[in-house]
C-alpha cells in the first residue's frame, strides 16, 4: 500500500468516526432542546365560578363537568362536554353549544349554531349554572408572556447547525474519494447549496425573533442524507435535487406563514379537498402503468407523484377546529373524503401509499371522535378491502406470499430484499463510505430500499440516527399537541407524523423482510422530488403545533392582535370540514 493509499484509508476511517459522532451530537442536542424543556401554558382568559377562577390556556377549550374538559365546571346541571369557547385570529372570543339539551346562553341570549361572541365580564349560562368570562388585558398578557421560558435555553441552535455543516463537509469528503471526477463539481455544489439554505433559513428566523430551530435542523439533517443518496445514485441530477430541496424549503416557509391564520386555513379546506380528488382523478385516467401502478403523472416532460402532494392535502383537510369536532356530519364527510382518496389510490395501484393514508385516517378519526368503536369499524373495513385487493391484484398477493421467505427465491420474488439485507450487513457499524456501495444500482435501491443503502455506505449507527431523527419529530409533535392553541394544529401535527412514521416502518422493515415489501419511500432521504416536497410541506404542521415562546414562525403572537375584525369578518358563517 502506497503512502497516498494509506493516507486516504486513514482519512476515510476518520471521516466515518466523525460522521457518527456528529450525528449523535446533532440528535442529542435537538432532543435536549425539544423534549426536555418544560412547557409553560399560555393563559388567555379566566372563567369565574363561585369556587374561584379557572384559567383558559388554549384558543379552543371545552367547558364541561368531565375530568377531560379543558375548563372543568363540576356543578350539577353542567354536562360532561357542554360548550366550546374559541378565540379567533383577531382576539374575538365565541362560545358554541355542542348539542347539549340544557342549552347555553350568553347574557340571557340562547346560543345557536353559529355561536355568540363573548366579551369581557359577560355571563355564560351552562344548563342553569352561571359563570363569568374574564379576558386578560393586553398589559397583563405581556407580563405573563415574559415569564414563559425561551426554547433551547442552554442548547444553542447555531452550534447544532455548525455541527450539521461539519457533518456535510465530512460527507462531501467521502464522496470526493469515490465519485467520478466529472461529478465532483455538481456534488460539491449540492452540499454547498444545502448549507447555504440552512444558514439562510436560520438567520431569517433570528431576524424575526424566533429562537426554536430544532425541527428545521432535523429536516436538514435528513435532507443531507438524501442529498448523499442522490449524489451516489444519480449524480447527473444534482441540479434537480438542489432545486427540489430549495422548493421544499420555500413551501415549508409558505405553509408555516399560511397556518398562522386559523380562519384562512379553515376557509380553504373544501377547495383543497376538491383539488386533491381532482388530482387523483387525473392521475388515475391519464397516467401510464409503470411496474404495475399508475403512480406517475408526466406533464411537460416533468414527472411527479400526485399521491405525495395529496398527503399534505389530506392532513390539511382532515384536521379540524374544536367547535367542529362534535358535529357528526363533519366526521362522516371526512370518512367519505378518505374513502374516495383510498379508492383512487387503489385504482392507480399504489397500495403502499393507500396503507399510509389509512394509518393517518385512524389517527385523525380517533383524535376527532375519541371513539374506539369508530377505529375498530375502520380497521374491519380495511381488512375486507385488503382481502379484495389481494384477490384483484395478484402481484400484491405474491408480495405477501414471499414475506418471510425471500431467501427461498433470491433471483425472483426475494430479489430486492435479499440484496438489501446483504448490503446492509456488509456495511457493518461504520459503513463503506459514501458512494462505495453497490445497492444503489439495484432497481428502486435509492427509493424503496434507501435504509439499506444508508446502512451499506454509512453504517448501521448513522442509519439508526436517521430513524431516531424521525422518531424525535414524532414525539415532539405528540408532546406539542397537548399544549397547542388549537385542535387543528394538534391533529394536523400528529397526522403528519403518523404518515412519516408509517413510511419509515414500511421502508425499513420492508427492506429487511420484517414486513411485506410495499415500495414506500423513507421521509426526506429517498430519491424522489415529490416525496421530498411533501415532507418539507408537512413540517409546517409540526411548526404550527409548537407554541413555545419565540419558537415557531407559524405561531402568531396573540398580543399583536389588538384590533377586532370588522362586523362582516366577525360573524363568519359556519364552515364545513370538507
Amino acid at each position: 500500500m502506497t503512502v497516498t493509499e494509506l493516507f486516504l484509508e486513514y482519512m476515510l476511517r476518520a471521516s466515518k468516526y466523525a460522521l457518527i459522532l456528529l450525528s449523535i451530537a446533532i440528535i442529542v442536542r435537538c432532543i435536549r432542546s425539544m423534549l426536555r424543556e418544560q412547557y409553560e401554558p399560555e393563559t388567555w382568559a379566566y372563567i369565574r365560578t363561585h369556587e374561584g377562577k379557572l384559567p383558559v390556556n388554549h384558543w379552543e377549550v371545552i367547558l364541561g363537568r368531565s375530568r377531560s374538559a379543558d375548563v372543568r365546571i363540576n356543578q350539577k346541571g353542567v354536562s360532561r362536554s357542554h360548550a366550546v369557547l374559541t378565540r379567533n385570529d383577531y382576539g374575538v372570543w365565541t362560545v358554541y353549544d355542542i348539542f347539549d339539551r340544557s342549552g347555553v346562553w350568553v347574557n340571557g341570549e340562547r346560543v345557536g349554531d353559529r355561536g355568540i361572541r363573548v366579551n369581557d365580564k359577560d355571563v355564560i349560562n351552562l344548563g342553569g349554572v352561571n359563570v363569568r368570562f374574564q379576558e386578560i388585558p393586553l398589559e397583563r398578557r405581556e407580563k405573563l408572556e415574559e415569564k414563559r421560558s425561551v426554547p433551547g435555553r442552554g442548547v444553542s441552535p447555531a452550534v447544532t447547525l455548525l455541527e450539521l455543516t461539519l457533518f456535510q463537509l465530512f460527507l462531501l469528503m467521502q464522496h470526493a474519494m469515490f465519485a467520478k471526477e466529472e461529478n465532483l463539481p455538481t456534488i460539491a455544489l449540492g452540499f454547498a447549496a444545502l448549507a447555504i439554505m440552512q444558514w439562510s433559513c436560520y438567520n431569517a428566523m433570528r431576524v424575526i425573533g424566533r429562537s426554536g430551530f430544532e425541527v428545521e435542523t432535523l429536516a436538514f439533517y435528513l435532507s443531507t442524507l438524501g442529498m448523499s443518496v442522490a449524489a451516489t445514485s444519480t449524480p447527473d441530477d444534482m441540479y434537480k435535487q438542489i432545486l427540489l430541496t430549495l422548493a421544499g424549503v420555500i413551501l415549508f416557509l409558505i405553509g408555516g406563514w399560511w397556518l398562522r391564520s386559523l380562519q384562512r386555513t379553515a376557509t380553504m379546506r373544501m377547495p383543497v379537498a376538491a383539488a386533491a380528488l381532482a388530482l387523483l382523478a387525473v392521475n388515475a385516467v391519464f397516467s401510464d402503468v409503470i411496474l404495475g401502478a399508475r403512480n406517475w403523472l408526466i406533464i411537460g416532460g416533468f414527472s411527479f407523484q400526485p399521491s405525495e402532494l395529496v398527503k399534505v392535502a389530506y392532513v390539511y383537510v382532515g384536521a379540524a377546529t374544536l367547535e367542529h369536532l362534535f358535529r357528526e356530519k363533519n366526521l362522516y364527510s371526512f370518512i367519505a373524503f378518505s374513502a374516495m382518496c383510498v379508492l383512487a389510490l387503489a385504482l392507480i395501484g399504489d397500495f403502499g401509499t393507500a396503507l399510509v393514508f389509512f394509518i393517518c385516517f385512524l389517527v385523525i378519526s380517533f383524535m376527532r371522535s375519541g371513539s374506539i368503536a369508530t377505529v375498530i369499524l375502520a380497521v374491519s373495513g380495511a381488512v375486507i378491502a385488503g382481502l379484495l385487493a389481494v384477490t384483484a391484484r395478484p402481484y400484491i398477493g405474491q408480495r405477501f406470499a414471499s414475506w418471510g421467505h425471500v431467501w427461498e427465491d433470491v433471483y425472483d420474488k426475494g430479489y430486492q430484499q435479499v440484496r438489501a439485507m446483504s448490503a446492509a450487513a456488509a456495511g457493518g457499524l461504520f459503513g463503506k463510505g459514501a458512494g462505495a456501495g453497490w445497492l444503489k444500482d439495484i432497481v428502486a435501491g435509492n427509493t424503496d430500499m434507501v435504509f439499506a443503502v444508508i446502512c451499506e455506505e454509512q453504517g448501521l449507527i448513522i442509519a439508526l440516527c436517521m430513524c431516531l431523527a424521525v422518531l424525535t419529530l414524532a414525539f415532539f409533535a405528540v408532546r406539542s399537541a397537548r399544549f397547542g392553541r388549537s385542535a387543528y394544529y394538534a391533529i394536523a401535527a400528529c397526522a403528519a407524523m403518523s404518515m412519516m412514521l408509517t413510511q419509515l416502518a414500511l421502508n425499513v422493515f420492508g427492506s429487511l423482510d420484517i414486513l411485506p415489501f410495499t415500495g414506500v419511500t423513507f421521509p426526506f432521504v429517498s430519491r424522489g422530488g415529490s416525496s421530498l416536497l411533501s415532507c418539507w410541506m408537512m413540517m409546517a404542521f409540526i411548526k404550527g403545533a409548537d407554541n413555545r415562546r419565540e419558537a415557531s414562525f407559524a405561531v402568531r403572537p396573540g398580543e399583536r392582535m389588538r384590533n377586532a375584525p370588522p362586523p362582516e369578518v366577525e360573524e363568519e358563517e359556519e364552515d364545513e370540514d370538507e
